[in-house]
């Protein structure tokens, strides 16, 4: 299996890049994982909401360039349907069991995803009513995938 995470902007922090490259390490004896980063829109702190729609459209744009065409899209938003660690992991094993083998998902930059890439994803999960900054939300989102793969496994870890 392939997993595929697009991502706005770079990780800076070094702790985000020592979590994600563990997470991505432990990842590796289940699937193939690539993690691509598209460039954030760079943006005045106060915005119309005019100049809000413009950014999330280019950022949106970026994504949308590097979905292959293919693959089976998630997007994480907040208003999306919430799902358990184990629906996570039960939702992943049925997609693979229909013969999903490259499986996108997609973290927006600060104003979230556009309606374009919205409207091209296949599923929409939301982790949480919250906000999180996005460099987090790839963390949390490599942590609960590796809880699936030990999940669909049977192997020990989720608690």
């Amino acid at each position: 299996m392939r997993i595929t995470i697009i991502c706005v902007g770079k990780l800076k922090e070094k702790y985000w890049k020592d979590a994600v490259a563990e997470y991505s390490k432990r990842l590796g004896k289940y699937c193939k994982l690539d993690i691509i980063e598209v460039a954030d829109e760079k943006a005045p702190e106060t915005m119309s909401k005019a100049e809000e729609e413009r950014v999330c459209q280019k950022e949106g744009e970026r994504i949308l360039k590097a979905i292959k065409e293919d693959s089976f899209v998630t997007a994480l938003a907040i208003k999306a349907k919430m799902l358990s660690s184990e629906e996570l992991a039960e939702q992943i094993q049925k997609d693979t069991i229909q013969g999903i083998s490259h499986m996108v998902f997609l973290i927006g930059g600060s104003l979230g995803l556009s309606k374009e890439v919205m409207d091209r994803a296949n599923r929409a999960v939301s982790f949480s009513l919250m906000t999180f900054p996005h460099q987090m939300m790839r963390v949390i989102l490599l942590e609960q995938i590796y809880r699936a793969m030990r999940i669909i496994k049977k192997e020990p870890y989720h608690k």
